[in-house]
């Protein structure tokens, strides 16, 4: 029974094992698929293994597709990643655009299209058939010939159908060579010929292409430099300038241009070479001949050199001049240019030459660059002279010979001493001013002109040898010399001079017997020893002045750091620019200025301008003429308000603009808290001249008188606030006018009871009679703006028992401030009773006839309002940039006047920055002078 019982529990224990897996592969397979298995039957144990085959073959199909896909998907990616290398690659080629430059163009190619097909006639025309070829056979040459004919025309055909790459396709078919002849010796030797010529004209061809080519590259590039100048000067900047290698002569005269006008001590102590002499000695004449041009003006027994002509002389290609302040080079070869060089000159000496002065010493800087002329720094000065013209100035004489000597004190100065060989020499002036100033002649050259003069002149050749050999003047040199510098004639040029010199002294008798030397002779001896004597003295101090002037710039910058600590060292211009930024940034905020700001300051500047008149020729009359006559009044008051709006409303509106605008203006210049107190009188001066200069636009005051007129035709008040505006305006300036007739009436009777007590004051007997008068008219109690002969009697009767004698005119005069105080309170009292009017007026539609004087004020007001309006419109569009444009151009005048910029922008600190940037410049030059100075040794 147990046994039973144990199979029957164990068969049931498989059972329900089996069905427990069958429920396990029921829910794969239900979540797999999405289908139940629960109807299914119960899978059977004899057909497990055909389904474990069949499972093998699904998974091998699927394998297979997975390959599929694998590929598929594999293909794509390496296409897209093959496409992103080609993209990388192709952005890593460099950029070939330079290749449409370098090509022509269709109408570049046309050109040389019709030059091929040109050249073809040509040839064509030149392959005529030799006649030595008729025996070898005419046939063969004629094709020859058309053969050619129709490789130009294949040329020419393919040129015009493509045009990218032109070159090569007529080059290949102008290579191309014809097939050799069939036979004959004559026609070989012709098809060579010809052939040659055909890479001739190739050669041709190619070679004007790739000039042509050249000269377009050229244009092209001098285009762009011109694009890019024009852009530069449109932004309002400088186009770089080349930066150029200066010779050491024109840099040694830049500093030399540093130092003119200086008055430091150091700062005339630079060799250079000074022309002294008296009038008409030949000073001019010798410096052109050193310069080898005619470039002074010339004048018959005038004095001509008015003011320093520094001359600064080096060697260049070309033969030109140019002044230090100018861009244009004078041609000293063209005699067109020459004339206009002399009359520049001209023209600057008589410029420079101002209050009644006959000479001047402002310096007027030129160089002249040419081949073979000597490197030095020429300075020439007036003559010396012994007698002055009633046509000068009374000190004329001495201004010379104080500027000579000027020059001639700097101890590194070589003095060039002309003395006139055709005068006596006891006629000289100079002599005594060069002995005073070189007794030792260490650096003194003298120079005796117009020998062929004194040679015709003098009985007694001994006196010129004895002026050259230095024993006739008292005064020594490094050398004398004898020069000739022409024959009184103004149209010679100086080769026609330099070789008549050289002719005279090679058959002149002094030349002859030995008086003069070959070293001592002729401009060309002269100028190779000034200008060694020039070099040899600038060798030997340069480095001593720039020592001198890095010592000057040590205690400069010293001084500034004791005296002005944690300030920048600002320039003259560097201030003026700084204030003129600052000036014109404060300009700009005129533009930002709200419109209620606006309106209230021009509202009152229009108040300003137009209370009297609206109280003395419109209320006052008005009032006095209708006598509380409210329709007479309103009728006087139309008339006169129209009458003032028509004539005199517009211009006192222009005028209030223009000082409101001013007054703004300088509100907002007040304001700039951090600006520098040495600003200031720059900043003043330009705002006053703007502000004179600004005139209102002439068609703004059409504008304001139409506008006007009809905001004065509107008589009704239209709310309450406008009422009480009104009201307010009428109070105030009822008030304002109340306490003006109250001090002009203690100033005609005197103080009152409280000043007596309080502060000691006492009135005079004209005050005391005057109030007398005062008391006597109150108590007549008129309200009449004039009073009637009874009411004059009856005073001045008054007054004469009281002890007090007075006549008409005294009275009335006297009623007149009375008169006015009265009717003003009274105006007051009925202002103040017209405040709670306006629901009575709103009633009666404007029509009624109380407080017409509110009205009145509120129509002053409404064409006021509307005038500040009108004027804010037309600052905001027109006036403010006008008047910005008004402050440019005066501070651009001022940056051109370096006096007036001189004189606003003063005191210890500006001098002080002025003189530390003119030393730094000039040791700056200096050293870089020295250094090229050193290089070139």
């Amino acid at each position: 029974m147990s046994r039973i019982l144990h199979n029957r529990i164990r068969s049931s224990l498989k059972k329900s094992t089996a069905w427990s897996c069958i429920d396990k592969r029921a829910v794969a397979f239900s979540i797999w698929t999405g289908k139940s298995m629960i109807l299914y039957k119960p899978i059977d144990p004899i057909h497990i293994p055909r389904r474990k085959y069949g499972m093998l073959v699904a998974r091998a199909l699927r394998g297979v597709l997975k390959i599929r896909y694998l590929l598929l998907g594999g293909a794509v990616g390496g296409g897209m990643t093959l496409n992103k290398k080609y993209i990388e690659w192709k952005d890593g080629l460099p950029d070939m655009g330079w290749l449409n430059d370098l090509l022509p163009d269709n109408e570049q190619w046309d050109r040389f299209t019709t030059t091929l097909i040109n050249a073809k006639d040509r040839i064509g025309d030149q392959l005529q058939i030799d006649p030595r070829l008729r025996e070898a056979g005419l046939e063969r040459a004629a094709e020859f010939r058309n053969w050619l004919a129709q490789r130009y025309e294949d040329a020419v055909a393919a040129a015009a159908a493509n045009n990218i790459e032109p070159a090569p396709k007529i080059e290949n078919n102008l290579k191309s060579r014809p097939p050799p002849p069939p036979s004959g010796k004559g026609s070989s030797e012709d098809a060579a010929v010809y052939e040659k010529r055909v890479h001739a004209l190739q050669e041709e061809v190619l070679a004007l292409q790739a000039r042509y080519q050249r000269e377009l590259q050229r244009l092209e590039q001098e285009n762009r430099e011109l694009r890019q100048q024009n852009m530069l000067l449109r932004q309002g900047r400088q186009p770089p300038a080349r930066k150029l290698k200066r010779s050491l002569i024109d840099m040694y005269s830049s500093v030399l241009d540093e130092l003119a006008g200086w008055d430091s001590g150091e700062a005339g102590r630079l060799p250079r070479v000074v022309v002294v002499g008296d009038q008409s000695a030949g000073k001019t004449s010798v410096l052109e001949m050193i310069a080898q041009a005619r470039i002074f003006p010339r004048g018959a027994g005038e004095m001509c050199t008015r003011a320093p002509v520094k001359v600064t002389l080096s060697e260049g290609p070309y033969h030109v001049a140019q002044f230090r302040d100018s861009a244009r080079e004078f041609d000293l070869n063209k005699e067109s240019d020459l004339a206009d060089l002399r009359k520049e000159v001209e023209l600057r000496m008589r410029n420079s030459v101002r209050g009644g002065r006959t000479v001047s010493t402002d310096v007027i800087s030129m160089s002249v660059r040419g081949p073979g002329l000597p490197r030095m720094v020429l300075v020439d000065l007036p003559g010396v002279i012994s007698t002055q013209t009633v046509d000068m100035a009374a000190d004329t004489r001495e201004a010379i010979k104080q500027m000579t000597k000027q020059y001639m004190d700097n101890p590194n100065a070589i003095i060039l001493c002309i003395q006139d060989g055709s005068v006596d020499a006891e006629r000289s002036n100079v002599t005594d001013l060069v002995v005073s100033c070189d007794p030792q002649g260490k650096r003194t050259i003298f120079v005796l002109t117009k020998v062929d003069l004194a040679e015709e002149n003098l009985t007694n050749p001994n006196r010129i040898r004895r002026i050259l050999d230095g024993k006739l003047f008292p005064m020594k040199a490094l050398g004398y010399y004898a020069v000739v510098t022409g024959r009184s004639r103004k149209d010679d040029s100086i080769q026609s001079i330099r070789e008549y010199e050289e002719r005279f002294f090679r058959s002149s008798k002094l030349f002859k017997e030995g008086v003069v030397t070959p070293s001592q002779v002729t401009t060309r001896n002269l100028s190779l020893a000034v200008a060694e004597c020039f070099w040899r003295m600038v060798r030997a101090t340069v480095e001593q002045q720039a020592d001198a002037f890095k010592a000057m710039r040590f205690n400069l910058e010293t001084e500034w750091k004791n005296t002005f600590p944690r300030q920048r060292e600002l320039d003259r211009d560097e201030l003026f620019e700084r204030a003129r930024a600052e000036l014109l940034d404060q300009s700009a905020e005129l533009s930002a200025v709200p419109a209620p700001a606006w309106e209230q300051r021009l509202s009152q500047a229009l108040w300003a301008a137009a209370s009297d008149r609206i109280f003395e020729g419109i209320y006052l009359p008005a009032a006095a003429h209708a006598h509380e006559d409210v329709d007479k009044f309103n009728t006087s008051v139309d008339i006169k308000l129209r009458e003032w709006a028509e004539n005199e409303l517009p211009t006192q509106s222009i005028l209030a603009g223009r000082e409101a605008l001013k007054e703004e203006f300088t509100c907002l210049m007040s304001q700039s808290v951090d600006s520098d107190a040495v600003y200031e009188p720059v900043k003043k001066a330009a705002v006053e001249e703007a502000l004179s200069r600004h005139t209102w636009e002439e068609r703004a005051q059409d504008v304001l008188r139409v506008l006007q007129l009809n905001a004065l035709q509107d008589r009704c008040v239209p709310s309450r606030s406008d009422w009480d505006s009104a009201v307010s305006l009428m109070e105030a300036a009822l008030k304002e006018r109340l306490n003006s007739v109250d001090k002009e009436l203690k100033n005609l009777t005197g103080p009152g009871f409280k000043e007596k007590w309080l502060y000691w004051q006492s009135s005079s007997e004209e005050q005391r009679r005057r109030a007398e008068v005062r008391n006597e008219l109150e108590r007549l109690g008129s309200s009449r703006p004039g009073l009637t002969y009874e009411e004059l009697v009856a005073v001045r009767d008054n007054l004469r028992r009281r002890g007090v004698e007075v006549d008409n005119d005294y009275i009335r005069e006297t009623w007149k401030p009375v008169y006015l105080k009265n009717f003003l309170q009274r105006a007051q009292t009925r202002a103040r009773d017209c405040k709670k009017s306006f629901y009575l007026y709103s009633q009666q539609n404007g029509t009624g006839k109380e407080c017409c004087e509110v009205v009145m004020f509120w129509r002053v007001q409404a064409t006021l309002r509307t005038t500040a309006n009108a004027l804010r419109q037309q600052i905001a569009n027109r006036e403010a940039a006008r008047l910005d444009r008004d402050l440019r151009e005066v501070l651009d005048e001022m940056a051109a006047d370096p006096e007036l910029k001189k004189k606003l922008l003063s005191g210890r600190r500006v001098e002080l920055a002025e003189e530390l940037k003119r030393v730094r410049q000039v040791q700056e030059k200096l050293e870089e002078f020295i250094e090229a100075l050193n290089k070139e040794k």
